[in-house]
């Protein structure tokens, strides 16, 4: 019984997870760049903010959120007792 109610517990937090990454990969693959237009009059390191999101800053943003996915999966395997490594 133990077993299954930690299984249900580490599901629950991971599909939370999973949901938060999928909400922030949706807001800077789509949400970003609809609004483009209105981010060009943001500078930043002098060039527009919309194309700088468009050309490097959601992809700098995918690399963090892959290295952060990682980590919190790790952290919720460990806290829950389904580590590989244990």
């Amino acid at each position: 019984m133990q077993q299954d109610s930690s299984g249900e517990r580490h599901w629950a937090r991971t599909s939370t997870l999973m949901w938060i990454m999928l909400a922030l990969w949706f807001f800077f693959s789509f949400v970003i760049h609809f609004f483009v237009g209105s981010l060009n009059q943001i500078k930043l390191l002098g060039f527009p903010l919309g194309f700088y999101m468009a050309a490097q800053g959601s992809l700098i943003v995918f690399v963090a959120m892959l290295f952060w996915f990682a980590k919190a999966q790790d952290k919720i395997d460990r806290e829950e007792g389904f580590a590989e490594d244990e």
